[in-house]
């Protein structure tokens, strides 16, 4: 958690975010190697489970489909 802290303050910053992606990546390795899974393996995974969402960008952020049909209804 103090990784993804230290990641998201240099986001918030405006600095280059290189050196806390990386200390992400070895710790997501690490996980992965206990787990006996790879990172691949998980980016497949996270893929499938998104890979047919339909939806728009809004302001930086992932808008499902869905989502939008609800606003427009209420």
């Amino acid at each position: 958690m103090q990784e993804l802290g230290e990641l998201s303050d240099s986001i918030c910053k405006k600095n280059c975010p290189a050196d806390d992606i990386g200390d992400m990546l070895v710790i997501m390795i690490n996980i992965c190697k206990r787990n006996f899974i790879t990172l691949e393996e998980c980016l497949n995974t996270a893929y499938d489970d998104i890979k047919d969402r339909r939806g728009v960008m809004v302001d930086g952020v992932f808008v499902k489909e869905a989502d939008m049909d609800e606003q427009v209804q209420v």
